[in-house]
């Protein structure tokens, strides 16, 4: 396995140890930590922080701050994940969307779902 590989099998599985946490987190007692609190609010208290950190990314990107840009899209990701589990979903199901679509082209991809 080339070292590209390698470091893209090493990050399916920091994926899927912050999804095994966030699990855990979702039994915790909402005084123990940020995400347990999160998750104790519900669903719609998850949703509010997934839009302010996608607005959060998109002031970043105008920036032209390359570190800022790619902390906030990380702040994303974290709470988009948040999100998933609350909904009992896996990243390795997003992850299997996204290899699904290689090979397809994005037009097609786009007319499959309008027919759909």
């Amino acid at each position: 396995m080339n070292n590209a590989a390698t470091a893209m099998q090493g990050q399916d599985e920091v994926l899927e140890q912050l999804a095994q946490i966030l699990a855990a987190r979702r039994e915790a007692d909402p005084g123990s930590s940020y995400v347990a609190g999160l998750y104790a609010k519900g669903l719609e208290a998850i949703l509010a922080k997934v839009e302010e950190e996608a607005g959060e990314v998109l002031d970043a990107a105008r920036t032209g701050d390359d570190a800022h840009l790619v902390h906030e899209v990380a702040d994303l990701w974290f709470h988009t994940m948040v999100m998933l589990i609350q909904r009992d979903l896996q990243p390795s199901q997003v992850l299997a969307e996204l290899q699904g679509r290689f090979g397809i082209s994005g037009l097609e991809e786009k007319a499959s779902r309008a027919n759909g």
